[in-house]
């Protein structure tokens, strides 16, 4: 096992009702904030609602920002943390799934600054400090809400880019599952599926930490059982809960000790799907990760053999890829890119892999040539 330091210094507040306590919480952090929101759904979900009714109880005045896309661009950053500072605000809080939260962060980064958020996203600036954040969570998927990165896109350079530091861990996030049970079907998969990638990139990443992987699979397991039931039953307050918890715990550092790194190409090329065809981030996943682990079924036969022996009583690599891809299938999730809208030709195959290639996609661990993003391009049909 490699050496390691846990510490996560977000408060979690879970369970009903519990954003009726978020004004008292920021009234630590001052007294005027910006709120961020995406367009419409956390109203319709009484998020909206709760959060500015329980701030405004306390004293809080608020200076609104929505329109946060599904997949966030820097522009709506920049804009945010302009308004923010000349505002005077002195928190972000922000309703909304991951989209919402992570623009939030960078938000929260970008406001002391006159520069663009988009330095920090690449690494040209290092942020001194950060307004504190506040997130009340809206769609499990990403685990934003417990961990300090965050993922922008620029669309004018073609990229999407996931980054952190350790300034960006909110203060603060409201976990309501009652405010998840209006997610439709679609988006309640590839969150879903979102969890379950991110479990299998720190599977997939090096370093030998059993425990750490034992909770990794629990983590899967959970979205294996209780997915397909909830898919069942959107409104059922019990199934949220356990998904929205699952999503939660899948990165929040406890699946990380012991190893070096996760992987996350993967993600890389699901980003590069989403930047290139506005797709969903948790249906490029689920795209992405079954032609990932073809190409390195040959390669890495031993782990892709543990993680089917512990899920699916299977000891076959090809056997669990198709599980997998069954999977993502009854919940509904695309596995080829057709079934995302996106026809798959030989050009479109061909840009795909052009665009990974000129984005430098690779992983951490298991590094990707520029021929096995072709492969994957095509596997991807």
């Amino acid at each position: 096992m490699e050496n390691f330091v846990l510490h996560n210094p977000v408060s979690l507040h879970f369970g009903d009702g519990v954003v009726n306590k978020i004004g008292r919480t920021a009234k630590e952090f001052g007294s005027k904030a910006l709120l961020v929101c995406g367009k419409s759904s956390a109203k319709r979900n009484g998020a909206y609602q709760a959060t500015v009714k329980s701030l405004t109880s306390a004293g809080i005045s608020l200076v609104e920002y929505e329109g946060i896309k599904s997949n966030p661009i820097i522009d709506d950053v920049d804009k945010a943390a302009q308004l923010a500072r000349e505002s005077g605000c002195e928190m972000i809080v922000a309703i909304g799934g991951g989209s919402v939260i992570d623009s939030a962060k960078v938000i929260a980064i970008t406001t002391p600054v006159l520069h663009s958020g988009w330095d920090f996203v690449i690494g040209a600036q290092k942020p001194a400090t950060a307004l504190p954040v506040i997130a009340v969570l809206t769609l499990a998927a990403t685990g934003t809400e417990m961990n300090s990165v965050a993922v922008v896109q620029n669309d004018a350079l073609m990229k999407k880019l996931g980054f952190g530091y350790k300034v960006m861990y909110p203060k603060h996030s409201f976990l309501d599952p009652q405010f998840t049970c209006s997610v439709p079907a679609n988006y309640t998969a590839y969150g879903i599926a979102d969890l379950i990638a991110h479990s299998l990139e720190i599977w997939f990443g090096s370093g030998d930490a059993t425990l750490s992987d034992r909770f990794i699979v629990a983590i899967i397991q959970e979205a294996l059982k209780y997915g397909p039931e909830l898919m069942k039953n959107l409104t059922d307050y019990n199934l949220r809960a356990k998904i929205m918890y699952a999503a939660t715990c899948a990165l929040n550092g406890m699946t990380f000790p012991g190893k070096k790194s996760g992987d996350w190409g993967v993600h890389d090329i699901g980003h590069n799907l989403s930047v290139k065809y506005d797709v969903a981030h948790g249906a490029s996943l689920t795209i992405a990760y079954p032609a990932w682990m073809k190409l390195q079924k040959d390669r890495i036969p031993e782990r892709i053999t543990a993680l089917g022996t512990a899920l699916f009583n299977t000891d076959n690599p090809e056997d669990t890829i198709y599980k997998f891809e069954h999977f993502f299938k009854l919940i509904g999730c695309p596995i080829r890119l057709s079934q995302a809208g996106i026809s798959g030709n030989k050009a479109e195959v061909d840009e795909i892999a052009s665009l990974m290639i000129q984005n430098k996609v690779t992983g951490q661990c298991h590094k990707l040539s520029d021929s096995d993003l072709r492969t994957i391009a095509k596997l991807m049909v």
